[in-house]
């Protein structure tokens, strides 16, 4: 008869915390139900087939089990992809990250603030007027797809062509800009629109895209409000509305540091 092991403990501890850090990642990325839908049926397929040792059910199971992750990949791709995007860009990797910039902390804080004043001030002063806006800004995926949708623009982050840009008679308002590698690359760019039915109804298509496209990549989308001026972000599937202007130079701040 087999010994129980260190590495048999080792073994179990692993696989305990390998499961726990996923159900994390999966609650936080909203992908929780399909967490507990294939666990659920992995515990009746191990009582089945080979504990109760029922084999028409056993050879069902079999079969599904073995066409289940092509039919999950089908039926569930956006949610599969958020969790992906998650799991490559979640907190506890940055940590590796890290580990290479010690000892330039401060000097990374500042020249993020330095990056980020020009799209607050730019907000702000939409905000007041009531200028409708879409910003996107890129973090670890790229967004090129999305900025071929646009115009090309390639420029400086500036706070007044930001404004010029959105102003309501420019051709390029309705649109969302997209900011990388510290540059405006593109304006007047289409993004995927989330059928998320949370989202509340007084919130239009922009609120929608800037959800949109949180969800799909883990890009921060920044949105003024036409209607009320209010600004909100979205940020790995989750939209928060009515930020203050100290609020958003914050999360862009934390953003760009963590980048």
């Amino acid at each position: 008869m087999d010994t129980f092991t260190i590495l048999d403990a080792c073994d179990i501890a692993i696989a305990a915390l390998l499961l726990f850090y996923i159900y994390r990642i999966m609650k936080e990325s909203g992908t929780l139900n399909i967490f507990f839908g294939i666990l659920s049926i992995i515990v009746v397929w191990v009582v089945v087939s080979p504990l109760l040792e029922m084999k028409l059910m056993g050879t069902m199971l079999d079969k599904f089990i073995s066409i289940g992750p092509l039919v999950l990949l089908i039926l569930f791709q956006d949610q599969i992809k958020r969790f992906l995007v998650d799991l490559g860009d979640h907190k506890h990797w940055r940590f590796m990250r890290k580990l290479f910039k010690h000892g330039k902390g401060s000097d990374s804080m500042d020249n993020a603030r330095k990056s980020v004043l020009p799209i607050v001030y730019a907000c702000m002063n939409m905000s007041k007027t009531r200028t409708g806006a879409l910003i996107v800004i890129e973090q670890g995926i790229s967004l090129e797809n999305y900025e071929r949708s646009g115009d090309m623009i390639d420029a400086r982050i500036n706070s007044r062509l930001i404004e010029n840009i959105f102003f309501k008679n420019s051709p390029l308002h309705d649109g969302a800009m997209i900011i990388a590698h510290d540059r405006i690359k593109s304006a007047g760019c289409i993004l995927p629109v989330s059928h998320d039915t949370n989202v509340p109804r007084a919130l239009g298509l922009r609120h929608r895209s800037a959800l949109g496209i949180s969800q799909a990549t883990d890009a921060f989308a920044i949105v003024v409000s036409e209607e009320t001026g209010n600004i909100s972000v979205a940020h790995r599937g989750i939209l928060s509305t009515r930020l203050s202007s100290t609020e958003l130079e914050h999360r862009l701040t934390q953003v760009t540091v963590n980048e």
